[in-house]
């Protein structure tokens, strides 16, 4: 049976956080990522007032349940920790931390023991082979209060995980492994009985093995089967019965779950730890249409690095330690660095927008030509979306610029291969997982956008890792796309941008200053590449015309308006940010400090509009002018930010797109989730130091 998750009581019109049931370590954000390391493992909780673990079921970002429980015993009494299971007494969580790569749960189980939940994702920027892993780990560890208390930890998983219909049948199996150590693990692994390579359903991979792992020690004890008899099995015996059921069915049918426990004996004012492993392993991961123009299979990275899906399981369960260490030093660094730049409310976006970003993105190839295919997670589901890495683009530039190569080096294989017939940028790649390119040209047309895109990161990856063959290998059809803004970028057409939601309108003031600051940009990358630079010259003219063209000089603040003529309008000029990025001096200072004098004034409670079409704000592109503007204007973007994260209603992962007023969703059918865009709330560490 699927219980329902307990609704919420209604909130407080005083109070958009309910009733508080947990102190919130920095904020009480809208979701909890719990398992988020890949498209395909992206895993929350809902936040609905409150975070609470007890009671609630995990979700993927979709928001379709994913069954995850998780009980414990102590002295006998059972209470629930995880999940939507009815008929037990609820943990009372006492208190919810997030950091980058971590979210800490603590609870107070009947005054007698503390239990600590931590669902930690590893993020290695510099390290591919454990980045490949889709793979994620739970820690459950028990003190006692005071008096020793007997205590039993218990947790399953269902089938849902391994399909997005749970009218597909699933098989499983349950297995030991030695690890290098000589100890044993066991896992639960399970599939669908007929896989779907590289086809997904409401999202989720179709295809793949899943692995639910533990240590093995005398006091562990595994089951399979309904998941009301093997939680009333634990309930009522506080261990499990070493079975497994053999009768392969539906994930619907009489719910399959795939359980442990273990029990830790009488615990006293020791904390005593046991882990746990979810993880996905796909032998194939992307089909992509590179420089052949035929569509080919590409394995995951990590097969170049393990020997085989148990090799990898064992190795990122060993590895506990050693992504501890890493990964603290990580959280620490990005939290110091976020508060020595903006301040405290910094730090809470910046750490929460981590495992979101790294979670859209699929590591490929091999170890000698590695890809990263990245998810355009809820909007679209395109692959490869150039307008969604650019935006995402500072989170990789801080952490490793050479991010941006793997990430780049799809779009460039596929266009210099001849598979993209326009003369401009390419929007895409497909739909996610096939990258098969658009050789009809019939991709969303963004063309303005793209180049300009294109031509600033790929100068901005050069510029942080001095790899200027990149520029030569790629300067032919770099040069196609900059006469592409020679031609178009002064006076724009009626087009889309990146905000493809608000429409396509002519003149877009803040698209052609995009446009020419690639003309600039190309200009920087002819004198390193040693080419005559055709198009210095020209990015000077056009910024003379576009400051008589966009500005509003006759406002009481003066701004530029949202299109060319339009002195009714106004939008936020997010994109004179690539100028600070590629250190090109290039926009005169006044231009910085008018839209930093502007903004406060069209401010709304939880940021500035993104334009005069809407109230709704982007969280990516206030921290782009953020990074740009003054002191002041910087902190009111930051600190609004801020605010919304931990008082909006919106319940699920990180959105991008907002009522800057209300801080509810843009609209019912406009709530973009878990986005990869959220890298963009780096802009202000991503700056040249």
């Amino acid at each position: 049976m699927r219980p329902k998750s307990i609704i919420m009581a209604a909130m407080s019109a005083l109070s958009w956080r309910g009733v508080e049931a947990a102190t919130y370590t920095p904020t009480r954000p809208p979701a909890v990522p719990l398992a988020v390391s890949s498209p395909y493992l992206n895993t929350w909780l809902e936040c609905n007032g409150n975070c609470t673990l007890a009671g609630n079921w995990p979700r993927f970002w979709t928001g379709q349940i994913q069954g995850w429980a998780g009980l414990v015993a102590v002295d006998g009494d059972v209470y629930n920790w995880m999940g939507g299971p009815s008929g037990y007494k609820l943990a009372k969580q006492v208190s919810l931390e997030y950091t980058s790569t971590k979210s800490i749960f603590t609870f107070d189980i009947d005054g007698k023991i503390v239990l600590t939940v931590t669902f930690f994702t590893p993020v290695y920027p510099d390290d591919p082979a454990r980045q490949s892993l889709q793979s994620s780990y739970l820690s459950v560890k028990a003190k006692s209060s005071g008096s020793s208390h007997k205590v039993q930890v218990y947790m399953d998983v269902s089938g849902e995980f391994a399909s997005g219909s749970v009218h597909n049948q699933i098989k499983w199996q349950t297995t030991m492994a030695t690890r290098s150590n000589g100890r044993n693990l066991t896992f639960h692994n399970f599939k669908r009985s007929t896989p779907q390579v590289f086809k997904e359903h409401e999202q989720v991979a179709e295809w793949g093995e899943w692995y639910f792992t533990t240590g093995s020690s005398r006091d562990l004890t595994y089951q399979t089967g309904k998941d009301e008899v093997v939680r009333g099995t634990f309930a009522n015996k506080t261990v499990l019965q070493n079975t497994i059921d053999t009768g392969f069915r539906n994930i619907n049918d009489n719910w399959p779950v795939f359980a442990f426990a273990h029990d830790l004996g009488s615990v006293k004012t020791d904390e005593v730890e046991r882990l746990f492993t979810l993880g996905l392993v796909q032998d194939q991961v992307i089909q992509f249409a590179g420089t052949s123009g035929q569509l080919q299979s590409l394995p995951g990275l990590w097969k170049s690095y393990y020997e085989d899906d148990i090799s990898s399981v064992i190795a990122f369960y060993d590895d506990y330690d050693h992504a501890n260490t890493v990964c603290q030093r990580l959280d620490g660094e990005i939290k110091t660095d976020s508060e020595n730049t903006a301040g405290r409310d910094y730090s809470t976006i910046t750490t929460l927008a981590v495992r979101q970003t790294f979670g859209a993105l699929q590591y490929a190839g091999n170890a000698s030509h590695p890809y990263i295919f990245l998810k355009e997670i809820s909007s679209n589901g395109d692959i490869q979306t150039v307008d969604v890495i650019f935006p995402a683009l500072p989170m990789f530039l801080y952490l490793n610029a050479t991010l941006t190569k793997y990430l780049l080096d799809p779009l460039f294989e596929n266009q210099e291969g001849g598979a993209y017939p326009n003369k401009y940028a390419q929007h895409d790649l497909g739909t996610f997982p096939v990258a098969e390119g658009h050789p009809k040209g019939d991709d969303e047309a963004m063309p303005l956008e793209e180049c300009g895109d294109m031509i600033i990161m790929t100068l901005a990856y050069a510029q942080r890792t001095g790899d200027t063959d990149y520029l030569r290998n790629h300067y032919a059809r770099l040069a196609q796309w900059a006469q592409f803004l020679v031609e178009e970028s002064l006076v724009p057409a009626n087009q889309l941008s990146t905000d493809d939601f608000a429409g396509t309108l002519v003149n877009q003031t803040n698209l052609a200053i995009k446009g020419i600051i690639g003309l600039r940009a190309m200009s920087q990358i002819a004198n390193m590449t040693s080419n005559q630079d055709h198009w210095g010259n020209t990015a000077i003219s056009y910024l003379q015309k576009w400051r008589e063209l966009a500005v509003n000089n006759n406002a009481n603040a003066p701004h530029t308006t949202l299109s060319y003529g339009d002195n009714s309008s106004h939008g936020l000029l997010y994109n004179i940010y690539a100028d600070k990025l590629l250190n090109l001096n290039f926009i005169p200072q006044e231009i910085y400090d008018m839209q930093s004098s502007f903004y406060p004034t069209v401010a709304l409670e939880f940021g500035v509009p993104l334009d005069t079409r809407h109230n709704w704000a982007k969280s990516d592109w206030q921290m782009f002018a953020a990074a740009v503007a003054s002191d002041d204007t910087k902190k009111m973007f930051v600190r609004k930010l801020a605010s919304w994260i931990g008082r909006t209603r919106t319940n699920r992962a990180f959105t991008d797109l907002y009522q800057a007023d209300s801080g509810d969703y843009a609209a019912d059918n406009l709530q973009f989730t878990a986005r990869p865009v959220q890298g963009g709330t780096f802009a202000l560490l991503a700056l040249p130091k």
